[in-house]
């Protein structure tokens, strides 16, 4: 075996149930995580999850696991690509792949059913789908653009911008631009329908 690893559904009580608090669980996963890091497992990997008392904002557990081990890869498996603002997890992603020394594997996909009916409108995102498939083909594609390091925003005039950096009207990605970002974010595709434009847009 050449590598192996883990995923995590991180499940918490609430509303009186019994069982661990979210912010138990929190912990609990950066805890497994450093252990199987000092054991010599390749990946810990975290499910994402809205409207359930489950892991939903993945990003400052990976930062803090990243931060504190020295080897294993950190990742999701998925983030729901109908609940996103694609620049910001492209920002996100590559802080985090800074940190970690390139030790990302970014899970994501239209995700899979959930308890909230078209709950991804809740977020500010509508689309013609009834499963939001056409919402998070859009947000997949706009999240690749950014990662690329693609312009999304025109400079503004030098009198109106703050720091003052730019060439007006010249195009602006959103930073870090981490070149090799690319190649650690994988898609999670059904079928084959799914399949093919995932992979049009350059992600595996």
């Amino acid at each position: 075996m050449k590598a192996f690893g883990f995923l995590s559904f991180g499940h918490y009580a609430f509303g009186g149930q019994r069982g661990p608090s979210a912010e138990k669980i929190a912990k609990t996963h950066l805890e497994i995580a450093q252990a199987a890091d000092e054991i010599g497992v390749n990946n810990a990997s975290f499910r994402v999850h809205h409207f359930v008392p489950q892991a939903s904002a993945p990003m400052p557990l990976l930062g803090a696991v990243a931060d504190t081990t020295k080897h294993i890869e950190v990742g999701t498996g998925v983030i729901d690509m109908r609940y996103e603002n694609p620049p910001y997890p492209a920002e996100e992603t590559a802080s985090l792949y800074q940190i970690s020394g390139g030790r990302v594997a970014l899970g994501i996909s239209r995700g899979a059913p959930e308890v909230a009916d078209r709950g991804w409108e809740a977020f500010g995102y509508k689309g013609e789908a009834p499963d939001g498939a056409d919402v998070a083909r859009a947000h997949l594609e706009a999240f690749m653009a950014a990662v690329d390091g693609n312009g999304l925003a025109t400079a503004a005039p030098r009198d109106r911008q703050y720091p003052n950096m730019f060439q007006p009207g010249s195009a602006l990605p959103v930073f870090p631009v981490v070149p090799e970002l690319h190649k650690h974010i994988f898609y999670g595709s059904g079928t084959h329908a799914c399949a093919v434009p995932t992979a049009r847009t350059g992600s595996t």
